[in-house]
């Protein structure tokens, strides 16, 4: 009987491993249909259960999957990244953590679409060498301490005359924090005032990396649909209503990753309902300065008069993301609480970093900067939309921002696209990730800031050239 079980799991075994090589060998391609049971029982002279129990494994370990009444097939190395885990259950989301965003972006490829940054060639890098040893020698100290939990002061003090300048508001010092980045302030955001089962709206689609803090910290999420000419706002009230939000999260300048733009007057009427209502808006800017034609409205906070809007500025993206500086605007009735989280988290962003973006900040160079970049970067949205223009797809042309939210046709999978995409070294991100509700799966975000131009129109050709394949 022993000698008998080491022989079945000895077989069990050698087509369990026999099956992973082929298909790590492409001998089988992904969403290739494998041979069925009972054929490679007959061709490897096995027992039909044998292979039954070696596929079923290798389902287990997501190197195959099932489709109902057809059989195996080979998995996509893509699928893991996009495939939605079970969010319904609000505590299981609390102890599930997941970065969709991130995982779409470890494969290495030629071609990023995916990345929502700035070509490092267009950031002033010789500048800031040179720049670092200037600070050096004005804060000689300044590797030998800590920053406060708040952020430098002298910065925060920058800053707050920045926003007071720009949008005629009363504002303090005390009330901005410093932050290792936008993601870290949504992150902290979410420690302070989120609990298991809290509701919190959300724009539909929205930025990934936000989705998955918020429902790893067990909140429930309801979505509210962002159009071109921004939300219904007769849905937003009655979900208020319906559901009495903790929050609301959005990111309503150059909208990541439609690109949309909300009008003054839906930013004062927002402001309004979490008036009435007694919710917290989240405002998240990380684009503000990257225009084409014109400058965007005032941001939402400039029309809180109670403290109902904490306002998350980043301006590393077009400066430089290594320094990783954003910065919370924050009534002073709850910093104290993102005090808190933050201590936790790091104690306080490394002053070294503050005290280089502060000295950039201020600087007529940076206006300068900005001015290049736009042009940059309006050119090379251009490009990518000219490479698009022969497919038939659809987008609203985005006035600012890094990204085209494009509309692919019913009938081309976006999953076997990304796939087959990866294998050409082109990435992007499906509208999935970006979808609360994991349903957008005929969009996808392509982002034309970090390629070059050169890259942009190979790698547009490229990812069009294998649409069409697939349509084929």
């Amino acid at each position: 009987m022993g000698k008998a079980n080491q022989n079945e799991d000895y077989l069990f075994k050698k087509v369990y491993d026999d099956v992973l090589d082929r298909i790590e060998r492409k001998e089988w391609k992904e969403h290739e249909k494998l041979p069925s049971v009972r054929q490679l029982a007959s061709e490897m002279n096995v027992h039909r259960l044998t292979v039954l129990k070696a596929y079923q494994l290798l389902k287990q370990h997501d190197k195959v999957y099932v489709k109902d009444k057809s059989g195996y097939f080979v998995q996509s190395i893509v699928t893991k990244y996009i495939e939605c885990l079970d969010q319904d259950n609000p505590i299981v989301s609390a102890y599930v953590k997941k970065n969709h965003l991130s995982e779409i972006h470890q494969p290495s490829v030629s071609y990023h679409f995916s990345q929502a940054l700035i070509d490092p060639n267009l950031l002033p890098n010789h500048y800031f060498s040179n720049y670092v040893k200037e600070v050096f020698d004005l804060y000689p100290k300044v590797l030998a301490t800590y920053s406060t939990v708040q952020g430098d002061l002298e910065l925060r003090e920058t800053l707050t005359q920045y926003f007071i300048n720009h949008y005629k508001t009363h504002l303090s010092a005390d009330e901005l924090l410093i932050t290792s980045g936008s993601q870290q302030a949504i992150h902290l955001i979410a420690q302070a005032f989120i609990k298991p089962r809290d509701v919190v709206l959300f724009e539909r689609p929205s930025y990934s990396a936000a989705i998955d803090i918020f429902k790893a910290q067990g909140a429930q999420i309801v979505t509210v649909d962002i159009h071109p000419e921004g939300y219904d706002l007769e849905q937003v009230e009655y979900y208020i209503k319906k559901y009495k939000p903790r929050l609301f999260y959005l990111n309503p300048t150059f909208h990541n990753p439609t690109g949309y733009t909300i009008s003054v007057e839906q930013r004062k009427r927002l402001v309004e309902l979490a008036e009435h209502y007694r919710f917290l808006i989240i405002e998240d800017d990380a684009y503000h300065d990257i225009y084409f034609d014109q400058a965007p409205p005032p941001p939402i906070y400039t029309f809180d008069s109670v403290g109902t809007v904490i306002y998350i500025r980043s301006f590393c993206k077009y400066i430089s993301p290594g320094l990783r500086i954003a910065t919370v605007i924050c009534p002073s009735s709850l910093i104290k609480s993102l005090l808190t989280e933050k201590s936790l988290a790091d104690n306080g962003s490394p002053l070294l970093n503050q005290k280089i973006f502060l000295h950039y900040f201020s600087s007529l160079r940076l206006q300068q900067h900005l001015e290049k970049i736009r042009i940059a970067l309006q050119i090379r949205k251009e490009i990518m939309e000219e490479e698009l223009a022969v497919t038939g797809w659809r987008w609203n042309s985005p006035k600012g921002g890094l990204n085209l939210w494009v509309q692919l046709p019913d009938d081309l999978p976006t999953e076997l696209l990304l796939s087959r995409s990866i294998e050409q070294s082109i990435s992007f991100v499906p509208g999935q990730v970006c979808d609360p509700l994991k349903q957008l799966s005929s969009w996808i975000r392509l982002s034309y800031s970090y390629a070059n131009e050169k890259q942009l129109r190979e790698g547009v050709k490229k990812l069009v050239t294998v649409a069409q394949s697939l349509s084929k």
